[in-house]
């Protein structure tokens, strides 16, 4: 491992602390204050004070937002468990990159920027574009079935890769993040990462992911239990960063470290984090696993059609924003919900109070 890639992350995770818990009384007084019966506005309401908090204190702001959404390709589809050939990574990354995805379509509905990032992607560099970032740390990983998909020095550039994209949003204004996810094959590793970090069961966490029938999906748990045999070591790590980033080395992937870093670089930013589905979820428990402190950082857009997903938000004890029956990724979920972080910023800022609009309280 090279030292100056183990030290530069244990700087990023030294510098994330959590949210002063003592700016939640002014920030919920505030709420209290305005013209609706308290509580009436529910989640937004959760949403508006968490963004106080996030944001230390100053008025809540929900602008800019931006998706990253990240590809790169997984040996263990040599497995069978997918549906889809793995050249499909490259060609919805250049479907990304011109603007005809459903991380497009929506991400543009709701007024927040997209790059697009090829963090391990099968075959050479992209043709350049303004919003593909080139961060290819290898072509693809090894077969997690069979070994470790990364090394950890491999894992770690890809970590900090997430981190670097949260510092250049930071840079540009960006307040609201938003993971996407593309890679053939991925639900296999997010499976494997749950039951590790988490303690889940393959025959339960294990989902059709593209579309895989009864007799895939119960090769799917195969593969999966062959994987955290034969990473073993790794699995039984001790608890804390280095053991979190054994794991993710062994069972993760290119774009999944990527967006683990890029929730760590976003809570050390005091960025708000929407979290996507399935996938992103998986990154979301990595990062947190590396840095319990994120979890103040992070929104869950959405409830994943994925079965799996509603066993992992239970042991995280986290509640999606949205149940959609969503489970295409690219963080088509995360763009949806930063309108409602937009709401949740206006309400607070804008509503006006009992006193300033001369309303009577409750008696």
């Amino acid at each position: 491992m090279n030292p100056s890639l183990h030290a530069a992350l244990a700087a990023v995770i030294d510098t994330i602390k959590p949210v002063d818990r003592a700016l939640a009384a002014p920030g919920q007084a505030h709420l209290d204050s305005l013209t609706k019966p308290q509580g009436s506005l529910g989640r937004l309401e959760e949403l508006a004070l968490q963004l106080y908090m996030v944001q230390g204190g100053a008025k809540p702001k929900a602008d800019l937002c931006r998706v990253y959404t990240v590809a790169g390709d997984h040996g263990v589809v040599a497995e069978g468990v997918s549906l889809f050939p793995q050249e499909v990574t490259r060609q919805m990354v250049m479907n990304f990159v011109t603007g005809g995805a459903g991380i497009n379509v929506l991400a543009r509905t709701a007024g927040a920027e997209l790059f697009v990032v090829d963090a391990g992607c099968l075959g050479g560099p992209f043709d350049e574009h303004p919003n593909l970032i080139q961060g290819k740390v290898a072509p693809g990983t090894a077969n997690l079935a069979l070994g470790p998909a990364m090394t950890i020095e491999q894992c770690t550039k890809a970590v900090l890769l997430g981190v670097d994209l949260a510092d250049r949003a930071l840079a540009a204004g960006v307040r609201v993040l938003g993971t996407g996810d593309m890679g053939i094959g991925n639900t296999t590793p997010s499976t494997a990462l749950y039951c590790a970090y988490l303690g889940l069961d393959p025959d339960s966490m294990t989902g059709p992911g593209t579309g895989l029938d009864k007799a895939g999906v119960s090769h799917k748990v195969e593969v999966i239990k062959r994987g955290l045999a034969a990473n073993a070591a790794a699995v039984s790590s001790a608890t804390g960063p280095d053991g979190a980033l054994k794991i993710l080395a062994a069972l993760g992937g290119y774009e999944i470290a990527c967006l683990a870093g890029l929730i760590l670089g976003g809570a050390k930013n005091r960025q708000l984090v929407c979290v996507d589905g399935f996938i992103s979820t998986a990154a979301c428990v990595a990062a947190w696993k590396l840095c319990p402190a994120t979890a103040d950082y992070t929104v869950l857009a959405h409830a994943s059609a994925e079965p799996g997903h509603k066993l992992a938000l239970e042991k995280m004890g986290k509640a999606p924003l949205l149940h959609l029956g969503l489970r295409l990724g690219e963080g088509t979920g995360a763009a949806i919900a930063m309108f409602l972080l937009r709401s949740a910023a206006a309400i607070y800022n804008e509503m006006a109070s009992f006193a300033s609009a001369g309303v009577s309280t409750v008696e």
